[in-house]
């Protein structure tokens, strides 16, 4: 049951932009920075309601044929808008698909290429069309090799497609492309991340013979790179997370206090850091695991965990209530569907413990929620 559900913990990997124009879910980058989501809400429903009440001529205004680039990043943002805040889904793609296509045949133009790929592919596979999202990817990989920053990003996504589609050993694969192009790009983060990720999956398909060898190089690049203080104690909590995961499927219950321990140092370390605002120099290190925020409710997770395992039924209901009390803050400004996750697998813990300590009226209340 533990490893089962940390596919739902897979890539939440966010570029630092995003973490700070990003209030609440997964907004992928650009729109976000370019003005309020409830204007640009605003504006669609307008132009939607205009074509509604005047029919094919209220697009007379349109009808003008503006340079190429202008043409696919004014697809590309409406198409984005429209998948973003409305149902109009088949416009989106429309558009979307406009934006892709058009950009392909213009040089130095990556930004709106690949991000009209990486949008459409998403919006392909919330139409249940799968098969059309795994060539699109495909392609837009091949294309972004001179282009770090997007080559990683769709292998991560395409990485996490076959996830949710159980196909780990596709998965695990992608994740090793990257981690060695991360290498060669000289991005030891990033390489940290793809590994990371992809010994995540080792777990969950119960390779632990592979895990060892992998996390502990996981380990040596951790401590080795220097940079980003945030980046580097999230590339910590991210191994420790997995460690103490490795250790408890294992049945190594004593093994796990160290790494619990390092692992509640490192949280409290990162909720004294500032977030840097500086942006790092090597376009393949934009990346981060989770808000730290996030981190928190995942380290009392693991240590719920292991305290059930352990026996220690009262710590386990102490740091059960607290991760609670910590979720009901953030769910009231953060509608991120990994804290629905946790909340899941909190109360799935906390009812074992009421069955186990005879306490069944309570925890079929619990079950009720």
């Amino acid at each position: 049951m533990i490893t089962s559900d940390t596919t739902k913990l897979f890539l939440y990997n966010f570029t630092a932009r995003e973490i700070r124009s990003v209030v609440s879910g997964y907004i992928w980058p650009n729109l976000a920075t370019r003005g309020s989501g409830r204007s640009a809400e605003k504006l669609v429903v307008v132009w939607e309601n205009g074509v509604k009440r005047r029919g094919p001529g209220a697009l007379a205004v349109f009808q003008f044929k503006p340079p190429q680039r202008i043409e696919a990043r004014t697809h590309l943002q409406l198409g984005s808008v429209l998948y973003h805040h409305t149902k109009n889904s088949e416009l989106a793609r429309s558009h979307l698909e406009k934006a892709w296509f058009i950009s392909q045949q213009l040089p130095q133009f990556e930004d709106v290429k690949f991000e009209a790929a990486s949008i459409l592919s998403e919006l392909f596979c919330q139409q249940n069309l799968v098969d059309s999202a795994k060539p699109l990817l495909r392609k837009a990989i091949q294309i972004s090799q001179q282009t770090p920053y997007w080559h990683c990003r769709l292998l991560f996504q395409l990485a996490q497609l076959h996830t949710l589609e159980k196909d780990l050993v596709s998965a695990c694969d992608l994740l090793g492309v990257g981690a060695e192009y991360a290498r060669v790009v000289g991005s030891e983060y990033t390489r940290a991340l793809f590994l990371l990720s992809k010994g995540m999956l080792l777990l969950m398909e119960r390779k632990l013979g592979e895990v060892h060898p992998l996390l502990t190089l996981c380990g040596t690049i951790v401590e080795n790179w220097q940079g980003n203080p945030i980046q580097k104690e999230s590339l910590r909590v991210f191994f420790l997370v997995l460690q103490v995961t490795h250790y408890l499927d294992a049945g190594q219950v004593k093994s796990v206090k160290p790494c619990l321990k390092q692992l509640q140092q490192c949280i409290q370390t990162i909720s004294t850091l500032q977030d840097d605002e500086i942006l790092p120099t090597n376009p393949a290190d934009l990346f981060h695991w989770l808000p730290k925020e996030h981190m928190c409710v995942l380290v009392y997770l693991v240590t719920v965990m292991h305290s059930m395992q352990a026996g220690y039924l009262e710590k386990a209901q102490k740091y059960t209530d607290k991760a609670l009390m910590q979720l009901e803050k953030l769910k009231m400004l953060d509608c991120s569907p990994i804290l629905s996750t946790f909340q899941v697998i909190l109360l799935e813990h906390i009812i074992m413990c009421r069955l186990v300590t005879g306490h069944k009226a309570t925890a079929l209340q619990e079950i009720s929620q």
